[in-house]
């Protein structure tokens, strides 16, 4: 690809084993001549090694294209190891599949992608056995925050890697509870083969993996432009490469999809089965599914067949849901999963598995995941204009199509102010603000959390406003409430740095409470109260109660509205916002 600054091009790839040319990486000519006399080579195919032309076989076959070899002078050599491997994939097809964001890996936190092959054989009942191509970290890191600071700098080598279908999706949709979106891709067989034959020269390469540009999403991409070399798709990724996006512009390629499918995981399956059932169907299932109710309890027998074939796949499904997450609330959760599934084979009802619309959530329908937004407000006593800009992704107030509900995941969010009094300042720059709101009911009891670390002002107790450095994180619980609500709770936690505080610094606890409630489709309220013991350092007891309110004019316009009540460095003030959101 062309270099950024320098006349040039540089390949993506950091392995000096994929080049021919000592510098290879950087100067194609040499490295187009270097493979051709090494394709003259009569090294023999051995488990240790390859000829040239079998580990360069895409290159091969490129070159065979463009110059039309004569096998006379070029004798072509067999390639009995990939040629098996070849015959294993059977590809026919390829699918670009998308897995919904997981705020526990920061890996794939805002989602991640990886390319199936579909065999020959293979139709919809038999996908699991299709074979995967990913791209990932390859490091035994498991320190989240480490992770996303070092792959920032590209520490981790990347590499492709490939596994049996059934396996990433029972991480996903099992384990991880992440719902899946496959794309089938509209290729020719040449097509899938430069693919497939690219994929076996990458197996051994490494890249340097950097967490927001050349991560899955983007690697993907540039695979995928393999099988057609006119299509730039990753040309508009070079900054940073977002899977939702990128899945957006795989979609928005015409004729590049033929078909998709949404494969939702189980805690989805289980709470759609759920939200169908009355309370009492639903208290029975919860019974049922610790073992408190017995499958042959009058209770159960006593119901239509339809609302007990109901119940006891649910149950079924959430005893298999808690024993692949390692939680048990039975002894033996797979004999009872099996007692569970005979009896439901002897009620005469079809099966009631929900059918689930996955409209809301696919990736390709959501706003676009960088923002600018055109504000105006005051704060006490002084207007101000503001220019905010975000990296990526998405906040709790923006509209949740295509992203997971309850999940905020802001990357470099800043915001610059002009005050009427006449100086400009930086209002805030914060790296990373992490919102994870999980509803808890009877079935599922997760934890909320939230983390946001960065530089943003704050009055201080000698009435100066300085952009100190903050961390700050949280601990709490969610519920849903009726049509839609979202109420939360955290205990909070915070530190402030900056030489205007007493001492240097601050530490302190305090607490959140707020909720989230939309009284329309397009229009959003979050309302909140807070308050903060600063308890070392310089003393203080900050606090602020405020609402929120963001309108959505289309997919990638809305307005918003802030408002607030505050206590800081001893003074109380009002404030408040008006801004004009553009996604992009």
């Amino acid at each position: 690809m062309p270099n950024l600054v320098a006349p040039g091009f540089h390949s993506l790839v950091d392995s000096p084993q994929f080049f021919n040319a000592p510098e290879g990486k950087r100067d194609p000519q040499a490295e187009l001549e270097a493979t051709l006399r090494a394709f003259a080579s009569e090294v023999e195919e051995t488990p240790q090694r390859q000829n040239p032309q079998c580990g360069f076989i895409a290159r091969r076959a490129w070159l065979d294209e463009a110059l039309r070899f004569d096998r006379r002078r070029l004798p072509w050599r067999a390639c009995r190891r990939f040629d098996e491997w070849h015959a294993a994939l059977d590809a026919k097809h390829l699918t670009l599949v998308f897995a919904s964001a997981y705020l526990n890996n920061p890996s794939s936190m805002y989602g991640h992608t990886l390319l199936r092959i579909d065999a020959s054989d293979q139709n919809e009942r038999t996908r699991l056995l299709a074979y995967t191509l990913n791209f990932y970290a390859n490091t035994n890191e498991t320190n989240g925050v480490i992770f996303a600071l070092r792959a920032l700098w590209g520490a981790y080598p990347g590499s492709f890697s490939i596994l049996p279908y059934y396996i990433k999706v029972r991480e996903y949709n099992d384990l991880e509870n992440r719902d899946l979106w496959e794309y089938q891709l509209d290729f020719t067989q040449e097509e899938v083969e430069r693919v497939v034959r690219h994929a076996w020269e990458l197996q051994a390469a490494y890249f340097d993996y950097y967490f927001f540009d050349e991560n899955c999403a983007y690697h993907l991409l540039r695979l995928l432009q393999v099988a057609r070399p006119d299509m730039d798709l990753a040309g508009q990724f070079r900054w940073w490469a977002i899977p939702t996006d990128t899945v957006r512009a795989v979609v928005a390629y015409p004729g590049l999809v033929a078909k998709s499918v949404y494969r939702p995981a189980n805690a989805t399956v289980i709470e759609s089965r759920l939200s169908r059932m009355p309370a009492d169907d639903r208290a029975l299932t919860r019974d049922l599914s610790q073992e408190r109710v017995r499958p042959d309890d009058a209770k159960l027998r006593a119901l239509p067949p339809q609302r007990a074939a109901a119940v006891l796949e649910a149950g079924y499904d959430y005893v298999n849901y808690r024993r692949a997450t390692g939680k048990h609330d039975v002894d033996d959760p797979a004999a009872y999963a099996r007692e569970l599934l005979l009896a439901r084979s002897r009620v005469d009802a079809p099966p009631q598995t929900p059918v689930i619309a996955d409209a809301p959530t696919r990736p390709e329908l959501g706003h676009g995941s960088s923002r600018v937004s055109l504000g105006a407000g005051r704060l006490g006593e002084s207007d101000f204009a503001e220019l905010r800009l975000r990296g990526a992704y998405h906040d709790l107030l923006d509209a949740d199509p295509g992203y997971s509900p309850g999940a905020q995941i802001e990357f470099f969010n800043a915001a610059f102010r002009h005050y009427s009094e006449g100086r400009g300042e930086v209002e805030s720059f914060v790296p990373i603000d992490i919102i994870s709101l999980s509803p808890r009911d009877d079935f599922f009891g997760s934890i909320s959390w939230k983390i946001a670390a960065g530089w943003w002002r704050q009055f201080a107790n000698d009435g100066s406003r300085p952009l100190s450095t903050n961390v700050e994180g949280g601990a709490g619980l969610a519920w849903a409430l009726p049509h839609g609500a979202t109420l939360y709770g955290f205990v909070d936690s915070g530190l402030r740095v900056h030489p205007h505080l007493d001492d240097g610094y601050q530490v302190g606890a305090g607490a959140t409470l707020g909720a989230l409630v939309d009284p329309a489709p397009a229009w959003r309220l979050h309302g909140y109260v807070r308050g903060m013991s600063y308890f070392l350092g310089e003393h203080d007891r900050p606090a602020a109660v405020g609402l929120e309110q963001r309108l959505r004019l289309s997919r990638d316009v809305a307005l918003r509205l802030d408002l607030a009540r505050r206590r800081e460095g001893g003074t109380s003030f009002n404030t408040g916002s008006l801004s004009l959101l553009l996604y992009f």
